[in-house]
């Protein structure tokens, strides 16, 4: 055991699989080796092997000496959004058949006539009905019948289902039926895998409960069949190690768990990227952070205030409509809240029947990808845009190991997009930017105004392979002054997985109100939450101290939704009704600006999070220019802010040095990513090698 803490430290990996690329990075006591390999999309593993290969060769150690794996994947929500995961039935309390097809009966578009419900995941003849019934309050009402069950069983071994969801009404309360129902499909469905509700998220709400399970379930054999597979091929290559992954409330997980909750993984790539954004904030003491990662197929935003990332307890996949809440599929589950978009490298851009330029959400993905990659693809994507308008080099893609095609790129241009609209290469090249740009910032002004927030005072942390190339026009459309481009910032998820915590919330929906607060009920419900929550955590950390954070949702009575409340631990280990509302008052008056005087309040749901501390980050003052770079090589370029072509400065970012100033228009190259500046922006090499940059005043 010393042997493997001692290499712990000193090898591990963060793996990061989106829908483009593959992210590896090796981390070697304090030195950082990076990969990024095209997704190999059937089988994700072996792009993860291909990117280990490359990584262990550069850093020069054996694959055997790896002692942890971090990883992160979009593969459950890919399978969600292309509703492409296992044969699923739905076991649910009689009059409750259709929950998932209701939905909360709200129109997210309350004006559209032809409006469309997205189709529930589980159709209406794979979701079957017992007759059982708990109250809100955990008492039996309608006891289970074992000779119904039985007859049921016999109706789902008939359909041969790989999966198999259990929702019952309020077993939030009382796990009884659910758990008696999952222990006789276990002895007599034994290829089925199950999943229930009061463990996959014991929460009220019947329909995002019931969603979650069935989202769950029909993720389940896809993941634990793809987890198993990337384990067995490791230890065919001697890589012998623990492997955890990213969960979406920015925490890690072992490979066990997360082989059962399958849905908590929804987000894990987009959380690394959180977690990467936070950990720099915090080393630049910057308080309010708009995270912003674009890769290959989609951009993440996030908004991180006071060096943290604002999570939630409920989420929408898929969603039909762009930027409509309720138009998805809502997964409750602890996550960091960020809003995700079609918008990446690889999105398609093509002409609607309004002679108007579209951007995605479709992508190009891995393959064909790009019509640049000469893969294949033959229709014109942003990356092509990119490189049509001097952004990227043909032959600097990748480090050099990717060559690109120009005249791929100005060849689908111009058949997609230039003929059909009458217009230049260079405008139809231009138009794609900008439709992308903007979508991007409408995504992030949504995003912000749905939380309160002004984006003028905040600074842009921007990674991922394509966020450097776009980040200094979003900012000029969002009125940010600055942005920071982190050293590794092409594979930042990948990179925030190796400073995430070991990290589990356990929640429980209780209802009780304030005027009769009772202290020794919610006092066993606090302790018994952070026993589940660390003793989770400890399956995964054995040998690490844990820290716990607790919280409360609470709403005035008679309102639909809570606010979430913070605890400290004093509060928290004896609260009494008085703090609560102080508590809650204070929060609600800072979101809605007043308080409702002569209503009481009521508590819904519980939470306590359990982690390991974080690693010590060391703050670094922001240092003024030294001097300006002397740069040499220069490109012809099109600058998005003046509408024209410019001729562009260009440098690689491994020859500059702290202190070193570059004035806009230019281009920074790196292995993964290019850092474009646009005429109205200066650069500061910073001293750990970030490249802050902020509008030339």
């Amino acid at each position: 055991m010393t042997n493997t803490l001692k290499n712990e430290t000193k090898i591990r990996i963060g793996v990061d699989i989106g829908g483009t690329f593959t992210d590896v990075v090796l981390e070697k006591n304090k030195e950082v080796f990076s990969s990024k390999v095209l997704t190999t999309s059937d089988f994700p593993e072996i792009a993860i092997l291909n990117g280990i290969a490359e990584v262990t060769k550069e850093a020069k150690v054996k694959p055997e000496t790896i002692s942890q794996i971090i990883h992160g994947t979009t593969l459950a929500t890919n399978a969600l959004i292309e509703r492409t995961g296992a044969k699923t039935a739905l076991i649910t309390t009689k009059g409750f058949r259709d929950v998932i097809e209701m939905r909360t009966e709200s129109r997210f578009e309350q004006y559209d006539l032809n409006l469309m419900m997205p189709l529930p995941l589980i159709s209406r003849e794979h979701r079957y009905v017992i007759e059982e019934r708990i109250s809100a309050t955990g008492d039996i009402l309608i006891p289970i019948n074992k000779t119904k069950v039985m007859e049921l069983i016999k109706a789902l071994k008939n359909e041969n289902y790989a999966s198999i969801a259990v929702g019952l009404i309020h077993s939030y309360t009382n796990d009884y039926h659910e758990r008696y129902i999952k222990n006789i499909l276990s002895k007599q469905l034994r290829n089925a895998m199950v999943s229930i509700s009061s463990e996959v998220s014991p929460q009220m709400r019947e329909y995002e409960r019931f969603n979650t399970v069935s989202a769950n379930a029909y993720v389940k054999p896809l993941m634990k069949s793809y987890l198993m597979r990337l384990q067995k091929k490791l230890i065919k290559q001697k890589i012998v190690c623990p492997i955890f992954l990213m969960h979406s409330g920015g925490g890690i997980i072992s490979l066990e768990s997360a082989a059962e909750f399958p849905v908590r993984l929804i987000e894990s790539g987009p959380a690394g990227g959180a977690v990467f954004a936070a950990t720099i904030a915090k080393k630049h003491k910057i308080k309010n952070t708009l995270s912003f990662d674009m890769g290959g197929t989609t951009a993440k935003i996030c908004l991180i205030k006071n060096q943290k990332p604002k999570t939630s307890r409920v989420f929408e996949v898929a969603r039909s409509y762009r930027f409509k809440k309720g138009s998805g599929m809502p997964i409750s589950i602890p996550v960091i809240d960020m809003v995700e978009i079609g918008a990446g490298g690889g999105s398609l851009a093509h002409v609607d029947e309004l002679q108007q330029i579209r951007v995605g959400p479709q992508s190009a993905g891995s393959n064909p990808g790009p019509a640049c990659y000469s893969l294949g693809g033959n229709s014109p994507t942003v990356t092509d845009a990119d490189l049509f308008l001097g952004k990227l080099s043909e032959d600097g893609f990748a480090g050099g190991s990717m060559p690109l095609s120009k005249i791929d790129s100005e060849n689908t241009l111009k058949i997609n997009i230039s003929d059909k609209l009458g217009t230049s290469d260079e405008i139809s090249a231009h138009g794609i930017l900008e439709v992308v740009d903007e979508n991007m910032a409408n995504a992030a002004r949504v995003h912000a105004v749905e939380n309160g927030e002004d984006l003028s005072d905040y600074t842009m942390i921007a990674f991922g392979g394509a966020a450097p190339l776009h980040a200094s026009r979003i900012c000029e459309k969002l009125g940010i002054n600055k942005f920071l481009v982190p050293e590794g910032a092409g594979v930042g998820s990948a990179l925030g997985f190796l400073h995430a915590p070991f990290s589990f919330e356990a929640t429980r929906s209780f209802y009780s109100r304030i005027s009769n607060f009772n202290l020794k009920l919610t006092k066993n419900i606090f302790a018994e939450l952070q026993n589940d929550a660390t003793t989770f955590v400890k399956s995964c950390a054995p040998n690490s101290p844990i820290q716990s954070e607790y919280k409360v949702y609470m709403r005035y009575k008679g309102q639909g939704w809570e606010i979430p409340v913070h605890l400290k631990e004093k509060d928290a280990l004896k609260p009494t009704g008085k703090e609560l509302k102080k508590l809650f008052e204070r929060e609600y008056k800072k979101i809605f600006g007043r308080i409702v005087n002569d209503i009481d309040i009521e508590i819904t749901i519980w939470s306590v999070n359990s982690f390991t501390p974080l690693k010590k980050i060391t703050e670094i003052e922001p240092i003024e220019a030294k001097k300006i770079a002397r740069i040499k090589e220069k490109r012809s370029m099109f600058d998005s802010k003046l509408g024209r072509e410019v001729r562009a400065k260009v440098i690689a970012r491994n020859q500059l040095n702290e202190g070193d100033e570059i004035y806009g228009p230019a281009i920074i190259t790196e292995t993964e990513t290019t850092i474009i500046l646009t005429s109205n922006f200066k650069a500061t090499v910073q001293m750990d090698k970030c490249i802050s940059v902020q509008k030339n005043e």
